[in-house]
């Protein structure tokens, strides 16, 4: 059986399930599995936000994702499972965006591992966002800078990643 499972989930159609992610994650050999759900929050730097639209570029977002879970899976070990799946489409405040799962022998590899593929979605993948306001104005959302600690968490993996899916795609 596959470890890792991408995945852009069309609004309309079906939108990120958390209990698909656990469930795809959750084997026999793991002691720990870990969730991450991402929504859409009512307000983004102080201005009222009504929902946002993901635009996805889906054979580029999934082969961005499938490269930070192989990264995940080199430093934390290929013995994790992840699941990602990420909304395309118009999701409304409260809406779920994104789930990652991440399931491991271990807890400490499974929050590490969750972290670390969030933090990596933001700041590489390929998916903008239009946020949509109350007086009917849009704005597309500028990519978010990661964090210097996620900065540190990437350089850790490829100090340790030995011909694995970062160098590969360099």
């Amino acid at each position: 059986m596959n470890n890792i499972l991408v995945d852009i989930c069309s609004i309309d159609q079906q939108p990120p399930d958390a209990l698909q992610a656990l469930t795809f994650v959750a084997r026999a050999p793991n002691g720990a599995e870990s969730l991450f759900v991402g929504s859409v929050r009512e307000t983004n730097k102080g201005k009222e936000v009504l929902g946002i639209s993901y635009d996805v570029f889906d054979p580029l977002a999934k082969q961005s994702f499938l490269e930070i879970c192989k990264e995940a899976q080199s430093h934390w070990g290929t013995d994790l499972c992840l699941y990602v799946a990420h909304a395309k489409g118009r999701v409304d405040v409260c809406g779920t965006s994104i789930v990652i799962a991440v399931g491991s022998p271990h807890r400490d590899a499974a929050f590490e591992a969750c972290r670390y593929v969030i933090d990596q979605i933001k700041h590489r993948s390929p998916v903008w966002k239009l946020e949509h306001y109350p007086d009917g104005d849009s704005d597309w959302v500028q990519g978010n800078a990661i964090s210097a600690d996620a900065h540190s968490r990437q350089d850790d993996c490829d100090s340790t990643t030995k011909g694995g899916a970062r160098e590969a795609a360099h």
